[in-house]
């Protein structure tokens, strides 16, 4: 594939840093473009000299579009997750998605950019009528009053802002939906850390014996998790063979219900768990998996279990949680 020129909105963040040492690897020439809000810095702090980064907030249109100068492909991955954030700051999240999708546009129109490719998620699905779920499937927001929603609607808004303005001044355009991605240095916000600090504090106090582990709802909700190693492999064919105007799944149909993905990761520490089940929180979905068909047509095929991908996941959450109190 011929090289490029990238940037890569948000790039600081867990999907993608990831992203970022794939395409240098691979001989592009990478710019990230992250206020660190979510992302971090150390994620990229080993590439230093090896790209550009532009440290700008999504929001800014005229940060953006300086940010966009010389660009040949731009990968829109900048967004506020993290499901504890869309019910205590929904206003931030439909800000970064909908002001970010309108300056990315306009930037790319600005300095004819032609490639463009947008991060959506799984989570524009809520309760899917069929599972696993085909990138067909109906897009709902059920309670427009409930916080939750402000996410899956700002990734909902980009993708027809994506798909339509992409009708005239792109080559291509892109969209691709992640679902529920894994790894080392993920973010403090989703199950999996959530689950890893609670068994290590909670270690501490019974050291032997099962270990009291508190889950969300009654533990039976499934879930489809990928590695992120798995994802960006994904990710590059969307980038390298992806079709104008299509959008693709990027996961693995492994499934796995909530009480069983706890046992899992207290067995990668070797320990057992008494499980105590709490509250469902509003809006949750029950269950979640991805077709893949249109990315395995690509050339993709997951490699990486849960149970040997929880194994680096779990042990960089034990052995770095001291760094969720630093800035």
């Amino acid at each position: 594939m011929s090289k490029k020129k990238y940037l890569i909105t948000g790039g600081t963040g867990f999907l993608g840093s990831a992203l970022v040492r794939r395409l240098l690897s691979d001989g592009h020439e990478v710019t990230t473009f992250d206020d660190n809000s979510r992302g971090h810095p150390r994620r990229i702090s080993s590439l230093n000299g090896a790209l550009n980064v532009i440290s700008g907030d999504i929001r800014n249109p005229e940060v953006v579009r300086n940010a966009f100068s010389g660009m040949e492909a731009v990968v829109h991955m900048a967004a506020v997750n993290g499901t504890e954030f869309f019910y205590s700051k929904p206003e931030l999240v439909l800000d970064v998605a909908v002001r970010g999708i309108l300056n990315v546009i306009d930037s790319c129109r600005h300095h004819n950019i032609g490639e463009l490719s947008i991060a959506s998620s799984s989570e524009v699905y809520q309760q899917p009528t069929h599972v696993p779920t085909s990138e067909t499937e109906r897009l709902i927001i059920p309670d427009i009053s409930n916080p939750r929603y402000s996410y899956a609607g700002g990734k909902l808004l980009s993708e027809l802002v994506a798909f339509n303005y992409g009708l005239t001044g792109f080559e291509r355009v892109t969209v691709f939906r992640p679902h529920n991605v894994y790894g080392p240095d993920m973010g403090w916000e989703h199950v999996i850390p959530q689950l890893s600090l609670r068994l290590a504090e909670n270690s501490r106090t019974h050291p032997s014996g099962p270990v009291p582990l508190e889950i969300q709802g009654d533990g039976s909700p499934q879930r489809a998790f990928i590695h992120i190693d798995d994802f960006t492999a994904g990710l590059m064919l969307v980038l390298n063979h992806g079709e104008h105007r299509s959008l693709y799944h990027i996961g693995n149909p492994e499934e796995i219900s909530n009480s069983t993905l706890a046992r899992k990761i207290a067995a990668t520490r070797n320990r057992e768990i008494e499980i105590i089940y709490g509250e469902e929180p509003s809006g949750a979905t029950n269950r979640r998996c991805p077709d893949i068909n249109k990315l395995i047509q690509l050339g993709f095929k997951p490699s990486i279990s849960i149970d040997d991908g929880l194994k680096d996941t779990v042990k960089w959450y034990f052995d770095n949680a001291h760094l969720r109190s630093m800035p």
